[in-house]
C-alpha cells in the first residue's frame, strides 16, 4: 500500500487478502470448506469450517454433474478433467467415482490450485485416486479436456465502483489510524458494462480478472468444454439500479458478514458473477455458449432426480438444498462453454437461459 501511494484498488487488495503465500485467507491454514454446522461430529475436520460447497452439502451434485463431464468427455474426444480450485477434493471424487461407476475410462484428473492446505486435504481425499490426479500450479501453453470451476469465479478480485453525488469514483483501501483499514474513492474513467438509471448513490462491481481468466483460458484450450457454477445474474439483473449496495460479501464460521476490511485474511470474501461479462469474454476469445440456466434445472437435467429417488431420506433432505429456489437452486447458475461448434449439451437441454444473458 505505501508503495502505491497509500491506496490500493479493491482487486489488489482482495487479492492481497485471499491469496497472500502464508497470509492470505486461501494460502494459510484455517479450515474454510466444511460441513454445516449442525452436520458436525465430534472430531469432524469441518469443525472451524467458514462456508458450505454443493460437493460437501450432498455427493449427488457431483453423481449429477458427473453426466454432463460424461457427456462432454465423450464428445470432445478428449481424456482430462482440469477443475479450478477443487477445495476438499470431495467433487473430484464424486466426479472420479461416478465415472468409475458408468464402467468408463478413467481420465486424467488435473486440479490447479494455489492453495497448499487445501492440496494436502485434496491428496488425502483422493488417495484411491493417486495414479489419475495430479496438481499443477498454472496452465501450461496448450490444453485438451473438460473443465469444471465450482464457485471459483465469485473468488476473483473485482473493481469497485462507487457513484456519489453523481459522479464516478473507484473505490480501494488506505490505512487509517493505527493499522486500521479504510474505504477512500478516487476519480476514474472506469464505468460499469451498462448506463446504471436513476441519480442515486451506487456501488457496483467490474469483473476485470475473472473475464481475464475466461480470455486466457480461452486462449490455452484447444479442444474441450468448461463448465462453471457459482452464484451471480446476467447483466441486466447484476448492473439493476435497485441493487445499489454490490454485491460483495464475506463470509467466516458459517456467517456472512459484508465487511472485507475486518480481519483481514481470515475470512473469504467474494463478489457475485456477471455471467453476461463472462459469456461476452468468452466468445471474443473464441468459445461458445452451450448453455445458461439455474443450478436446479441444470442438476434435474443431468439426472438428479433418479439419484434423488434411489437415495436415502437424510441424502435427499440435504439434496433439496441444491434445488430449493431460496437455498441455491435459483441463486446459482451453470455456464457452459466450448471450443469449435457448440453441441446439444445435457445440462441445458431444458430451461435455457442464454437468450437473458
Amino acid at each position: 500500500m505505501e508503495a502505491q501511494g497509500g491506496w490500493l484498488g479493491f482487486d489488489a487488495f482482495m487479492a492481497q487478502a485471499l491469496y497472500t503465500p502464508g497470509l492470505g485467507y486461501y494460502a494459510n491454514d484455517s479450515t474454510k470448506f466444511g460441513t454445516l454446522p449442525h452436520l458436525k461430529q465430534a472430531g469432524d475436520e469441518a469443525a472451524g469450517s467458514d462456508f458450505v460447497t454443493a460437493p460437501e452439502m450432498s455427493p449427488l451434485f457431483g453423481q449429477a454433474l458427473c453426466a454432463q463431464i460424461a457427456q462432454a468427455l465423450h464428445i470432445t474426444q478428449t481424456q482430462e478433467i482440469w477443475e479450478f480450485g477443487a477445495g476438499t477434493g470431495a467433487l473430484a471424487l464424486q466426479l472420479l467415482d461416478g465415472l468409475a461407476a458408468l464402467g468408463l475410462p478413467l481420465p486424467r484428473y488435473t486440479i490447479v490450485d494455489l492453495s497448499g492446505s487445501l492440496r494436502v486435504r485434496q491428496q488425502q481425499k483422493l488417495a484411491s485416486y493417486a495414479g489419475h490426479v495430479r496438481w499443477v500450479d498454472e496452465l501450461p501453453a496448450t490444453l485438451q479436456g473438460v473443465v469444471v470451476g465450482n464457485e471459483v469465479l465469485d473468488a476473483m478480485p473485482v473493481k469497485l465502483l462507487a457513484r456519489v453525488g453523481g459522479v464516478w469514483f473507484e473505490r480501494g483501501v488506505a490505512l487509517g489510524e493505527g493499522v486500521a483499514f479504510v474505504w477512500q474513492d478516487w476519480p476514474t474513467e472506469l464505468r460499469p458494462p451498462v448506463m446504471i438509471e436513476g441519480e442515486h448513490d451506487y456501488l457496483t462491481e467490474i469483473h476485470t480478472q475473472g473475464e481475464s481468466f475466461i480470455s486466457t483460458l480461452a486462449d490455452k484450450l484447444t479442444v474441450g468444454a468448461a463448465f462453471f457454477i457459482d452464484y451471480g445474474f446476467p447483466e441486466a439483473e447484476y448492473y439493476h439500479p435497485q441493487r445499489h449496495m454490490g454485491t460483495v460479501m464475506c463470509h467466516q464460521h458459517h456467517r456472512s458478514d459484508p465487511d472485507p476490511l475486518d480481519q483481514v485474511g481470515l475470512k473469504d470474501i467474494t463478489a457475485h458473477v456477471n455471467f453476461t461479462g463472462i459469456a461476452l469474454a468468452a466468445q471474443e476469445a473464441g468459445l461458445n455458449v452451450l448453455g445458461y440456466c439455474t443450478q436446479a434445472r441444470f442438476l434435474i437435467n443431468c439426472g438428479i432426480g433418479p439419484l434423488m429417488d434411489a437415495s436415502p431420506l437424510a441424502v435427499r433432505v440435504h439434496a433439496q438444498r441444491l434445488l430449493m429456489e431460496h437455498e441455491m437452486g435459483e441463486l446459482f447458475k451453470v455456464i457452459g462453454l466450448c471450443k469449435g461448434d457448440p453441441w446439444k449439451a445435457l445440462g441445458f437441454a431444458q430451461s435455457d437461459r442464454t437468450h437473458t444473458l
